[in-house]
This record gives structure tokens, C-alpha cells and sequence, in this order.
């Protein structure tokens, strides 16, 4: 269940669009605001927010890589190991991040601080290795400095 707030939020969005499916990308990213991350009830709250068959939410929720389908840690690490990252040693830092945080890629540390998503790529060639952390970006990424930039968010 949505609450007030997402609802006004949805109600606000619903009215940019033409149709309720054409909203359905911002107000999947509302559900997982809202609820941390996109479960089948999430789901179905989209879907009966807008009107719209459960499996259309799902499906179109389920194509895209920037929806959580999973219950992530309160920092999301996105880290590029595309050439350019790989080369300048992304691979390392991988590494780095398993031993010094027990964040594994695809995984959550014990204490739900961070989890690890690997990037394909984050457009940052020239300044690689690049991350986000949640919406902030890092680049030029050494092991000190990473240690640094996760210092700040717990």
C-alpha cells in the first residue's frame, strides 16, 4: 500500500501522460522509493495505482536494469569494470571491496551498509575506474580513495 505522499506523487505523474501505461516508468521507480525495492506487491500497488494489468507492470518493471528486484543495502555501489575501468583496474578494486568490506558483486555486506552492482559501463572512459555510490559519482578511483568516498554514507 502506497502512502499518501506516493499517491499524490503517482496522481501528479498520471497526468503528464497520455495514457496510465505510458506512466509506468516513473511511477515503478515511486514503488521502489517507496518500498526500497520492486516485490510482486509492489507490483501490484503500480498496477492498481494506474489502472493497468499486474504483469504489465512487472514486465516492463523487469526489463530494466535500474529497478531493484531485491532487497539491496541502504548504498548502492555501482562499479564499472568496462575496458577502460578494467584497464586502469577496476578488476582490483573489485577485489579490494571483497576483502576489505566482505562485499561480494551482486551482494550486501552483513551489516546492510552497501551492496555491489557491476556496471557494464558508466560513460566515464577518460577518468576510469568510475563508480556511483547511490546517485553521486566518483571517478579517477584508487583503493585509498574509495575507502574515503565509503567512509561518508552509513
Amino acid at each position: 500500500m502506497f502512502s499518501e505522499a506516493a499517491i499524490k506523487e503517482l496522481e501528479e505523474i498520471r497526468q503528464k501522460y497520455p495514457s496510465a501505461r505510458a506512466a509506468l516508468l516513473p511511477a515503478i521507480y515511486i514503488a521502489q522509493k517507496e518500498f526500497g525495492w520492486l516485490s510482486q506487491d509492489a507490483y501490484e500497488a503500480v498496477a492498481n495505482a494506474l489502472g493497468v494489468p499486474k504483469a504489465i507492470a512487472r514486465g516492463v518493471g523487469t526489463f530494466y536494469a535500474m529497478y531493484k528486484h531485491k532487497p539491496l543495502g541502504r548504498n548502492i555501489v555501482q562499479l564499472c569494470t568496462n575496458v577502460s575501468c578494467m584497464i586502469l583496474g577496476a578488476e582490483r578494486l573489485v577485489d579490494f571491496l571483497k576483502n576489505k568490506y566482505g562485499l561480494e558483486p551482486g551482494g550486501t555486506t552483513p551489516d546492510g551498509r552497501f551492496s555491489l552492482v557491476i556496471m557494464e559501463c558508466i560513460g566515464a572512459c577518460g577518468t576510469a575506474p568510475a563508480m556511483l555510490v547511490n546517485d553521486d559519482f566518483y571517478e579517477n578511483l584508487t583503493e585509498e580513495y574509495i575507502e574515503e568516498i565509503l567512509g561518508k554514507y552509513k
